[in-house]
């Protein structure tokens, strides 16, 4: 419960949120009298190399754009490292920001170099499940 004007517990919530702050370097990459896709270019950035990879992947072999897809989280969690400002890319710590973008972007890239047919990289575990999972059926 909060408390109200007249400093009784009141049943409703607060007009305003307090104690939450905004992520570390949240703030615009360049100043207010630039427009909004450059004053958030490296957001702009990543999202125009996810949109070139899904070109890719509708124009030609999935993987190529899948490939190109990682490397945008990969750019991502660069910028998000290196950069002190970068404005809507930053959504939790910087931490968590590299540590997720890094991790999606792994996943995305092992993931196209071992979808079949004529997988690019072969793990000897995965294979091994694999014959494991075709006994059983």
């Amino acid at each position: 419960m909060s408390v109200g004007r007249t400093g009784r517990a009141s049943r409703r919530r607060p007009v305003r949120t307090t104690g939450t702050h905004p992520p570390q370097g949240s703030g615009a990459a360049m100043d207010r009298e630039h427009p909004l896709p450059i004053r958030q270019w490296p957001i702009t950035l990543v999202l125009a190399v996810v949109g070139i990879g899904l070109l890719v992947t509708y124009a030609d072999d999935f993987r190529y754009g899948l490939l190109v897809i990682g490397a945008a989280f990969g750019l991502g969690a660069a910028l998000r490292l290196l950069l002190p400002e970068v404005g809507l890319l930053a959504v939790r710590s910087r931490f968590t920001d590299v540590a997720v973008l890094l991790f999606f972007g792994t996943v995305i890239v092992l993931l196209a170099l071992l979808a079949q047919p004529d997988q690019w990289l072969h793990l000897p575990s995965v294979e091994y499940i694999g014959k494991v999972i075709g006994r059983r059926n």
